[in-house]
C-alpha cells in the first residue's frame, strides 16, 4: 500500500485460511518502510507530469516496488505465492472513467518473479462505479464482527451493512490536510493532535467547511486529491482566523462529518484503523460527537489492515471471486477487480508459503 499521506511503502506479508466457508487470516511480517526525500518529491508532483513521463514513472516506481519487495522478503526469508499492489494513486476521476495508480505490475513481477494483481479500481470505473473504496470487501468477510469500518487515513471512509448490501463511501478529509496543515510548524503529521489542541473551532470557517456541497451527496461517493485542492483547501487559506484556530476548526469538521454518518445509521461498535487512530485528539473528538463506542485494535491491523485487505483481494481475484462491491462503488455490477501479470497456471494454496 502507499497512500496520499505518503509516510511509504506499507509491505505485510498475509496467510489467508478458509474452513466451511469462513476466512481467517495472520499477518506473518509488517513493515512501513519510509520514502526518501526524492521519491516524496517524485510521487507528490506526479499529476503535473506529461503524460510521457507519468509512463515512466509508472514503470520507475514498478522498478522500486519489485526492489523493495525482494529486499524485504529476503530479510524475513519468506516467498510468497502471490503480491497484490494498490499502487500509488496519482489521478481519481470517476465522474470521466478514469483513475491511476502506477507502479507497473508487469514491472514487479519481472523483478519478484511472483505473480502480480495490480490496478484495482479501473475496472469497476470502467463499469461506471466510483473504483473506490475497495476495502469493504475485506470488511465484509474479514471484520464482520464490528458494526462498521473506519478508517482514518488520507480520508476517511466507513463501511457497515445497511438494508442487506455492504454500503461504504468517501465520508471527508482527514490527514491529507492535517499533515499539510502542520508542515509550518515543521512536522510531518499532528503527533496525538497535540497541535490541534492548542486552537479553538472557529465558527464561521467551520460552517463554510460543512457546507460543502459533497457532503450533501448520497452514496456511492469518493474524494480524492483534486477536490481537496478545488474545494476544502482554498476555504481554510481564505479564513481570516489565527493558524492554529484553522487546525482546530478542520478536526472539528472531521468529528462532526463523520458523527453525521454514524448517527444515520444503525451502527453501535466501530473499528478504527488508519495513521488517524493514533490521534487521540482526534478520536475525543468523534466521541464527543457522535456518541458511539469507537474500537481501536492492535497496532499490527491499525498500521497494517489496508495492506491485509488488499493482499486478500488479490487472492479473490486469482480465485475468481468477487472482490468489488457495486453496491459500494454504483458500478452496474460486481466485477473481480485487479489485472494480473505472471504464470497462468498459478493455484493459490496448492503449495505452502516457504
Amino acid at each position: 500500500m502507499s497512500g496520499t499521506s505518503l509516510d511509504g511503502v506499507d509491505l505485510a506479508v498475509c496467510e489467508f485460511t478458509e474452513s466451511e466457508k469462513k476466512w481467517t487470516y495472520e499477518i506473518l511480517f509488517a513493515e512501513t518502510y519510509p520514502y526518501s526525500i526524492g521519491w516524496k518529491e517524485k510521487l507528490s508532483h506526479a499529476f503535473t507530469l506529461s503524460g510521457n513521463d507519468v509512463i515512466c514513472l509508472d514503470r520507475e516506481y514498478g522498478q522500486y516496488l519489485g526492489e523493495l519487495i525482494n529486499k524485504k522478503l529476503a530479510s524475513w526469508n519468506v516467498k510468497p505465492e502471490l503480491v497484490a499492489s494498490h499502487g500509488h494513486t496519482v489521478f481519481h476521476n470517476p465522474a470521466s472513467r478514469y483513475t491511476l495508480q502506477i507502479g507497473h505490475g508487469g514491472v514487479i513481477n519481472s523483478i519478484t518473479n511472483i505473480p502480480v494483481v495490480c490496478d484495482f479500481r479501473s475496472a469497476d470505473v470502467a463499469l461506471g462505479g466510483q473504483g473506490a473504496p475497495l476495502v469493504p470487501v475485506g470488511d465484509k468477510i474479514l471484520f464482520g464482527e464490528f458494526d462498521a469500518c473506519l478508517n482514518l487515513g488520507g480520508f476517511a471512509n466507513i463501511s457497515f451493512d445497511f438494508k442487506g448490501n455492504r454500503r461504504a463511501f468517501d465520508i471527508c478529509p482527514v490527514n491529507i490536510v492535517l499533515n499539510e496543515m502542520v508542515r509550518i510548524y515543521d512536522k510531518e503529521f499532528d503527533d496525538q493532535g497535540g497541535i490541534g489542541r492548542q486552537g479553538k473551532s472557529d465558527v464561521a470557517l467551520l460552517k463554510v467547511l460543512n457546507g460543502l456541497p459533497f457532503y450533501q451527496y448520497s452514496f456511492p461517493k469518493s474524494l480524492g486529491r483534486e477536490w481537496v485542492e478545488d474545494y476544502f483547501t482554498p476555504i481554510v487559506k481564505n479564513s481570516t482566523c489565527s493558524e492554529y484556530n484553522k487546525l482546530a476548526t478542520v478536526y472539528h469538521h472531521i468529528a462532526f462529518q463523520i458523527s453525521e454518518i454514524v448517527k444515520k445509521y444503525p451502527v453501535k461498535n466501530i473499528l478504527v484503523t488508519g495513521g488517524g487512530a493514533k490521534n487521540t485528539f482526534l478520536l475525543e473528538l468523534i466521541r464527543q460527537y457522535s456518541e458511539k463506542e469507537l474500537i481501536v485494535p492492535q497496532k499490527e491491523i491499525v498500521d497494517f489492515k489496508e495492506a491485509l485487505v488488499f493482499a486478500f483481494l488479490g487472492l479473490l481475484n486469482v480465485l475468481g471471486e468477487v472482490n468489488c462491491y457495486s453496491s459500494v462503488t454504483g458500478a452496474s455490477r460486481d466485477s473481480i477487480a485487479g489485472a494480473y501479470y505472471g504464470a497462468k497456471n498459478m493455484k493459490v494454496g496448492d503449495s505452502p508459503l516457504s
